[in-house]
């Protein structure tokens, strides 16, 4: 039985071991067609969002389109982070470019409130003090 499926089956065909210059066009053709599933998911998630506006919410009718679709967990976190990016752009524009587009001009340095990270870490302290 062995040799038959050897015959039928030889090593020389089917082997193992491809050339660097092959894995490398397989490589970058396994990642387009990966890239392009996830902007295919994102685009009918998206669609899903719209359809299905007025009855819950966006974050729901994307958590909604990947359990429908049934997609794996790896895939299914970069669809609904693809897809949230998407309608954020939508949503809330970047401050940057809401001002380029308002002809406000840039904010310098000097003008920010200054951060005040450490703050709450020392009032912390002194609460432990007292």
């Amino acid at each position: 039985m062995w040799s038959f499926l050897k015959r039928l089956f030889p090593e020389n065909i089917f082997s193992r071991k491809i050339d660097p210059g092959a894995e490398r066009r397989l490589r970058l053709a396994q990642a387009r067609a990966e890239e392009s599933i996830i902007r295919s998911h994102v685009d009918n998630a998206l669609m899903f969002v719209d359809t299905l506006a007025e009855d819950m919410t966006f974050d729901r009718a994307i958590d909604s389109y990947i359990r429908q679709m049934s997609i794996p967990e790896p895939l299914a976190s970069t669809v609904a982070t693809r897809t949230l990016v998407i309608l954020g752009q939508d949503l809330v524009p970047y401050r940057r470019r809401s001002r380029e587009d308002a002809g406000a001009p840039s904010v310098d340095e000097a003008s920010r409130p200054p951060l005040r990270l450490g703050e709450s870490a020392e009032a912390r302290n002194r609460a432990k003090r007292a």
